[in-house]
């Protein structure tokens, strides 16, 4: 398997599949967008700044930039909501020129990830798996945000990884 071509595929569908994600929560009203709707993260707009924090802020400055920015999970670091949709999309974008950048023995066996955690602790790291599970984590987070969705009788999108691939097929 081609590291590059199977890592661009995760980014390219986490840009879909975000975007799908905002399209629907963009429906909501802004009560039902900021009340607690039983998430980890409690509301929609909290999953998704949580989203903009681990995924943006963090772990691709940990890829990008080979630092371990030092913030809480749950941080408020976007307030409005349409900056923060804004945000992540921008951010989901990034994804893809970086993994086209990297060399391929950062995905091999002897590819390490170091970092600091947010606790403050040295961890080394396959390379490649805490790649995966970068965009492992939106697609939990964004399934936790489906179901709220669900639950306050709204409609939600289908974002399984297969849809975008066909969407793919047809288009080409």
């Amino acid at each position: 398997m081609d590291p590059h071509r199977h890592f661009a595929t995760l980014a390219r569908y986490n840009v879909w599949a975000t975007r799908r994600l905002c399209e629907h929560v963009d429906l909501l009203d802004d009560d039902a967008y900021r009340r607690d709707a039983g998430l980890f993260f409690r509301s929609v707009h909290g999953t998704l700044n949580h989203l903009l924090v681990a995924e943006h802020e963090i772990w691709f400055r940990r890829f990008a930039e080979g630092v371990s920015p030092s913030m809480r999970l749950d941080a408020q670091i976007e307030s409005d909501r349409g900056r923060l949709r804004a945000r992540l999309l921008d951010g989901a974008a990034r994804w893809l020129p970086l993994i086209a950048s990297l060399p391929a023995a950062r995905f091999g066996a002897d590819g390490m990830l170091d970092y600091t955690s947010t606790q403050g602790v040295a961890m080394s790291l396959p390379f490649a798996a805490t790649l995966a599970h970068v965009f492992n984590h939106g697609t939990h987070h964004r399934g936790q945000i489906s179901a709220a969705l669900t639950a306050m009788g709204q409609a939600c999108p289908e974002l399984d990884l297969v849809w975008m691939l066909q969407a793919e097929s047809k288009s080409s």
